[in-house]
């Protein structure tokens, strides 16, 4: 008689291969576990005590989010560690904005058919973020769901919960016609236009992944499209205790021109100098495809800029001097002016 296992086998899940994966990673995951952590990998949910961790008086901030379609990019070059660490880092930045530091994340990782190496990889990546982030990977999801998703690929995704003081919360209120944009750097696309930039490189140009074209100066197509998404957590920490931001963008799907107007009061605008911050290689490789409008890359890519930050003029030499102090390039970028939530790029 088929046992039950093997019968859930042959219908294309592995029981045995989904433990195997997850114990492979135990250690890199325990090696996250910050001082709020109850209990240990297996429960059938993560403990997490506030008190422990300072943050009892605090305000809850969680987010959302996943890596898109970069995840196919970094399955065809074997490259899968990468992608955990772009999660972690996107999700981080996402709460940042608010103000608030990371307590703990939880993942979600699925497939067709269960690749243990493929799952380690990417638990390898999450707990290595984790780590950098100061912040407890406390729980997750592996699923093999064949019949769903498309034979060989996987799909990321995951939860952050972070705390915020309440006098600290970074909401937008403060910002001001006036007020300075500041710009931070992007290491490349981050997690969003996958879509875009592999029909352009891949399919409309006939570039490979492994391909070295003169516009990526030595880089590969591969190099230039998996560059970390970073996380700002670090430099951008001593600034926000000091109450020198009056609120923050981070530039994800939708460009500067969808994510500015997110944190905007209803009666400011903003312009932009598009040329005001160095850009990655990997956004003129993409744009020179003639196919490809100036508006709309702006649209659908971070074009360089990571993170946007509103100063007080008066404050603007004393946040720099901080970031400089973490090092951390700042650019004037723009201005905060009278308007309706919108940006004006020049």
């Amino acid at each position: 008689m088929t046992s039950s296992s093997s019968a859930y086998r042959d219908a294309g899940v592995d029981i045995d291969k989904k433990y195997a994966a997850v114990q492979g990673a135990t250690a890199a995951i325990r090696s996250t576990f910050t001082k709020g952590v109850v209990g240990d990998i297996g429960l059938f949910g993560g403990l997490f005590d506030l008190e422990a961790a300072g943050a009892a008086k605090g305000i809850l901030v969680a987010s959302t989010d996943g890596v898109g379609t970069k995840v196919k990019v970094a399955r065809m070059a074997n490259r899968l560690q990468g992608v955990g660490e772009d999660l972690v880092n996107h999700c981080v930045n996402d709460i940042l904005v608010q103000g608030a530091r990371p307590l703990f994340f939880l993942d979600y990782i699925a497939m067709g058919r269960m690749v243990p190496e493929s799952v380690q990889a990417v638990l390898q990546g999450l707990a290595k973020a984790c780590r950098e982030n100061s912040c407890a990977l406390i729980g997750g999801e592996t699923a093999e769901m064949p019949g769903v998703y498309v034979e060989g690929e996987i799909d990321v995704a995951g939860t952050i919960v972070g705390v915020v003081e309440r006098d600290k919360v970074l909401d937008g209120r403060r910002i001001r016609s006036g007020d300075v944009l500041l710009g931070l750097r992007s290491s490349g696309l981050h997690t969003n236009g996958y879509s875009l930039a592999r029909k352009v490189l891949l399919q409309d140009l006939g570039l490979r992944l492994e391909d070295r074209p003169a516009k990526l100066q030595g880089a590969s197509v591969a190099d230039g499209l998996l560059a970390v998404h970073r996380s700002y957590l670090k430099p951008l920490w001593p600034v926000l205790q000091r109450g020198l931001v009056h609120g923050m963008a981070h530039i994800t799907g939708g460009g500067l021109v969808d994510n500015v107007p997110r944190v905007l009061p209803k009666d400011v605008a903003v312009e932009i100098q598009r040329d005001a911050i160095p850009r990655p290689p990997i956004f003129d490789l993409i744009c020179e495809y003639q196919g490809l409008a100036s508006d709309e890359a702006y649209r659908v890519l971070n074009m360089g800029f990571g993170m946007v930050l509103f100063v007080a003029e008066d404050d603007v030499a004393e946040v720099q001097r901080l970031l400089e102090q973490e090092g951390e390039g700042s650019w004037r970028i723009g201005r905060a002016v009278p308007g309706a939530r919108e940006v004006r790029l020049r």
